[in-house]
């Protein structure tokens, strides 16, 4: 029974990041010129309170606001990833915006209404709330894309993403309306018992063609084959912090949404959606290792670096088992660190004063900035999935269900993908450490040296104290329904 009064205490996280985002666009329109600094660290302060209130709110599992948000365990292990993501990506951000003249107040303020979308998004319980939360996420998203408003390549990423984000919306909506018209409800409770009880004669195609539009709207949002057309060109044209952000929190709360409907409300007929799911993964896997081999732009490797990515942790979710949902949510736990750093480095990635993106500039950094070098090469093996780093983990916890599942095909393309991506990943440490050296870049920022070693440390020393997170993954896999 459905309580009549919501429990406004279940979300006070994002009661916190709603407050703080309104506050923001007071303090920014009364202070105007030197409000940029003071907005930043009340984001981020923000972003910390609502991460201690998370673990003290947050209980087994119940719902509210009349069954459309959900707090349990998936929730809170999705949602620390998602504010240590935005957080860390903020404090990267500080002396970028104020060099490249983005000191805006409205920067921070984005990118706090962005984060309270995605946590609205991992604890959507309802097909209409996940839609609110995710436009929520979607248009502060289109802004940031394009906050370099006086360049021509951020406005280009900017306008590419909210025409392809508006029709993806649109095929999300579609496929709601179907599952609706077929199902008789949008709410994620009642459509897993509803689909439950479907007999031998199996869904209606209806119904079946609600969740593929369903399913094509989440993967344009996780950036998925075939829907990862706008990722290079947004990736390259954004500013570098912004596709550090893009890369990370808006990702994880994605791939957290992609789960929790099919595990959660679709989980009874994962006999019709896990085609699908393999069929994805295999596309993002194969496409993100071939496409990024001839780029020599380091944002657009990263953006099919990202595709790539993607499809590996989508091998768990097409296991269709808990020990694939715990899969996917070790990879993503191990994609945030790696990935943040990678980003650190290519933002340390500056040259009289002016970023450079060209992979050809790393030449000789092992010699001229040995630490950067040191953690790049980290980072970039952790990529390739090489023991004992935490990429190693990742993927060994995604691959294993799949075969368990009998996904055999898809286990072993998934390898190989690695060894072809191997390839652009150790280029890289060999342009640092073996070519002959480029004019040295600048001294990186404090908060980007700060983040860079927090990275290579927890890359480096993941197996040292990675049972927490297991253990953690484990208990919000068993919060869904599947398997």
């Amino acid at each position: 029974m459905v309580p009549l009064l919501p429990n406004p205490v279940l979300a006070l996280p994002e009661l916190i990041l709603a407050g703080t985002g309104m506050l923001l666009l007071m303090v920014g329109a009364f202070r105007r010129t030197d409000a940029t600094r003071l907005c930043v660290w009340l984001a981020l302060l923000a972003l910390v309170a609502a991460l201690v209130v998370l673990a003290a709110v947050t209980p087994p599992r119940s719902v509210t606001f009349h069954g459309q948000f959900v707090a349990d365990h998936f929730a809170l292990f999705m949602k620390v990833l998602v504010l240590l993501g935005s957080g860390l990506t903020l404090v990267m951000s500080l002396d970028y915006i104020e060099r490249e003249g983005m000191a805006r107040f409205e920067y921070p303020a984005l990118i706090v209404f962005a984060t309270l979308g995605m946590l609205m998004m991992v604890s959507a319980n309802d097909l209409i709330s996940l839609y609110i939360g995710l436009e929520l996420q979607s248009l502060s998203l289109y802004v940031v894309a394009a906050f370099k408003r006086d360049e021509v390549r951020s406005t280009e990423a900017g306008l590419k993403y909210f025409v392809l984000g508006a029709l993806s919306s649109g095929m999300l909506l579609y496929g709601a309306s179907l599952v609706y018209g077929f199902a008789g409800s949008t709410n994620f409770d009642i459509l897993a018992r509803v689909l439950g009880q479907i007999g031998a004669a199996g869904p209606s195609v209806g119904l079946i063609v609600g969740i593929v539009f369903v399913m094509a709207g989440l993967a344009f949002k996780v950036s998925a084959v075939p829907f990862h057309m706008w990722t290079p060109d947004v990736y390259e044209g954004a500013p570098t912090p912004v596709t550090a952000f893009f890369s990370l929190a808006p990702k994880i709360a994605a791939i957290a949404l992609f789960t929790r409907a099919m595990a959660g409300p679709f989980a009874p007929m994962v006999g019709q959606w896990q085609q699908i799911v393999v069929f994805v993964s295999l596309a993002s896997m194969i496409l993100g290792a071939l496409a990024a081999i001839n780029q020599t732009n380091i944002k657009r490797l990263m953006a099919y670096s990202s595709i790539g990515h993607v499809g590996y942790a989508l091998v768990g979710l097409a296991a269709g088992t808990q020990s694939g949902v715990r899969g996917v949510m070790i990879y993503m736990a191990t994609y945030l660190p790696m990935n943040l750093g990678t980003f650190a480095c290519i933002l340390a990635m500056r040259r009289d004063g002016k970023m450079v993106e060209s992979i050809a500039d790393l030449a000789g950094l092992g010699r001229s900035q040995p630490k950067v070098a040191w953690a790049f090469a980290i980072f970039m093996f952790s990529m390739v999935g090489l023991p004992p780093l935490a990429g190693f983990f990742g993927k060994l916890f995604v691959f294993l269900p799949a075969i368990e599942a009998g996904l055999y095909g898809l286990a072993v393309v998934g390898m190989l993908a690695s060894v072809v991506g191997a390839y652009y990943y150790i280029r890289i440490v060999k342009i640092m450490f073996m070519d002959e050296p480029a004019r040295p870049f600048d001294q990186p920022d404090a908060q980007v040296a700060g983040v860079m070693a927090l990275s290579a440390v927890v890359t480096l020393l993941f197996f040292a104290a990675c049972w927490p997170i297991f253990a953690g993954a484990a208990a919000a896999a068993k919060a869904l329904q599947i398997g």
